[in-house]
């Protein structure tokens, strides 16, 4: 198996974990509001992560490690839960992946800058086609009006890709999961506090399924799916394995409809399956 294949399979089982967010933050705003969701979810991550940098004895990251860092922190540590979680109290799970399916394309684009890679235009054709597909199928959701919930879920990819380009990048020298953990870390002398303020809404009659829906977002979404997905980037290439993600959007709509009960329509399926096969016919093309 090559770098590329053994990539591509973490990519995957990393896409899988993470294509559960969207339903699952839905759900929990039932009873959360969505800073806390967004912010708690982090800092249960961070308690995770602090004892397993510890226990392994891993080195300090160096001051050019903290620099790619910083734009991990900012992007999936702070901004996506952030504007994900606010996005979804207006836009519909099934709706929200089908719009993150213009990830891939973000992330590659940021992979020129963080990594230095350089897609085929064959690549960037089959990317630009897919984004596309996930600007039509919003559009179209919305009678051609993009709402506030749109606008969030579209900086809230921009805030994903930084984060994946350069823990991708980062991950080359720290590791996959390293890199994280240490984000986590850092970052928790501000997300704890607030954390906590924002833990002052909770009535205690939250029910059951919510919180087990914050655990998961916060030691699955926030952490393990990293574990994979970061190695996935790092081995495999940040572009090229980024692609993966378009496959999220299908996953998203079957997770939705099974956790939210939320109504799959034929035209999302067929948005869906076009944009899968621009991943299939994009993972192809050369990337130098």
């Amino acid at each position: 198996m090559t770098d590329e294949e053994k990539g591509l399979g973490l990519g995957f089982v990393g896409v899988a974990i993470f294509a559960l967010t969207l339903p699952l933050t839905r759900y929990a705003l039932r009873d959360f509001d969505p800073l806390f969701l967004a912010i708690g979810r982090t800092v249960v991550a961070a308690f995770i992560a602090a004892p397993l940098l510890i226990a392994t004895r891993q080195p300090r990251p160096t001051f050019a490690d903290l620099r790619l860092l910083v734009f991990v922190i900012a992007g999936v540590v702070f901004g996506f839960p952030i504007l994900s979680a606010l996005a979804s109290q207006s836009v519909p799970a099934s709706h929200g992946g089908v719009v993150l399916g213009a990830l891939p394309l973000a992330t590659a684009l940021m992979s020129t800058y963080f990594s230095g890679e350089r897609p085929s235009p064959t690549f960037w054709a089959f990317g630009i086609l897919g984004s596309i597909l996930v600007m039509a199928y919003a559009l179209g959701e919305h009678n051609v009006e993009l709402h506030a919930g749109d606008a969030l879920l579209v900086l809230s990819v921009i805030a994903a890709s930084m984060g994946y380009a350069a823990g991708g990048q980062l991950a080359k020298r720290l590791g996959g999961w390293q890199v994280i953990c240490w984000a986590l870390v850092i970052a928790l002398p501000l997300s704890l506090p607030l954390a906590v303020w924002q833990a002052r809404q909770l009535t205690g009659h939250e029910a059951l399924p919510s919180w087990l829906c914050f655990l998961y977002l916060g030691l699955m979404s926030q952490l393990a799916g990293f574990f994979f997905w970061n190695r996935g980037l790092a081995i495999g290439g940040i572009a090229r394995v980024g692609q993966v993600q378009l496959l999220q959007s299908s996953m998203t709509l079957v997770a939705a409809s099974l956790i939210l009960g939320e109504t799959i329509t034929p035209r999302a399926v067929v948005f869906a399956v076009l944009i899968a096969a621009c991943v299939w016919l994009g993972r192809r093309a050369a990337i130098s």
